[in-house]
């Protein structure tokens, strides 16, 4: 099992950048919603709100906002019905991509991904086109500076851990889990006091495609254009980019 690719090692980074434009709050408030109008709003009995809310906590947003959030979901309070939609289609090179979204106009949104997808060479595909390139695995970062490699690698393959992932050209140790098990090794980390970066069920590409000059320059800014859509919750692909040319175009 192949880690995540150079951009997936490095999204940890955008988040201060993220959390400052208000985009964290608006996707977990999105998710808080959508996982209250599907299980209940009881946290205990519904195992997405309740992750929902721990990263909500985690992104210091303010308990009312939490409150409200769920409030929405329930009905309690008006407010806008979301969808979630899944995108699949190719980009520069034939990069593979799945985008996860969640939006209260479907038709905007769809059209809005089209264009962004066209604009850096890329087309948006049929549902199922590129699906099956990918599994479905939980996914776990922690800074290298926290800990040291062995140490951390023991526990988590004692824990239950399915891979681990140590790129000399990446800054965070990369930890790959069944998606049961994501919870189990991510309490293990934790138990020890260690830092977690981020924690997720993510799409792990089974192989990627290595770019590099205009081929990568449009990849990273198509994934940039993506994640900076307000509807746009994941973006998955499997693409890689050498560190040297990574340095080039950031």
């Amino acid at each position: 099992m192949s880690g995540h690719n150079k951009w997936a090692s490095i999204k940890h980074k955008k988040a201060a950048t993220d959390a400052k434009k208000g985009k964290v709050f608006t996707r977990i408030i999105r998710e808080i919603v959508i996982a209250v109008r599907e299980s209940g709003a009881q946290i205990e009995n519904n195992a997405r709100l309740r992750k929902a809310v721990d990263d909500a906590k985690e992104a210091n947003m303010p308990q009312d906002n939490i409150k409200k959030a769920i409030q929405r979901g329930s009905g309690e309070i008006p407010g806008a019905v979301y969808e979630e939609l899944t995108y699949e289609g190719y980009g520069p090179a034939g990069v593979a991509l799945i985008v996860e979204a969640t939006t209260d106009n479907k038709n905007r949104t769809a059209s809005e991904i089209r264009k962004m997808f066209s604009t850096y060479g890329g087309n948006l595909g049929e549902t199922g086109c590129v699906g099956w390139m990918f599994d479905r695995k939980g996914y776990i970062t922690v800074e290298k500076s926290v800990i040291d490699e062995d140490t951390l690698m023991d526990l988590v393959l004692e824990a239950g851990a399915s891979d681990f992932k140590s790129d000399p050209d990446s800054d965070v140790y990369e930890i790959i889990t069944e998606s049961i098990d994501l919870e189990k090794v991510k309490k293990a980390v934790k138990d020890k006091n260690i830092a977690i970066s981020s924690a997720e069920i993510s799409m792990i590409p089974q192989t990627y495609i290595d770019l590099e000059g205009d081929n990568a320059k449009s990849m990273l800014k198509l994934m940039d254009a993506l994640e900076e859509h307000d509807d746009v919750k994941n973006v998955y692909a499997n693409f890689d980019i050498s560190q040297s040319d990574m340095e080039k175009l950031s």
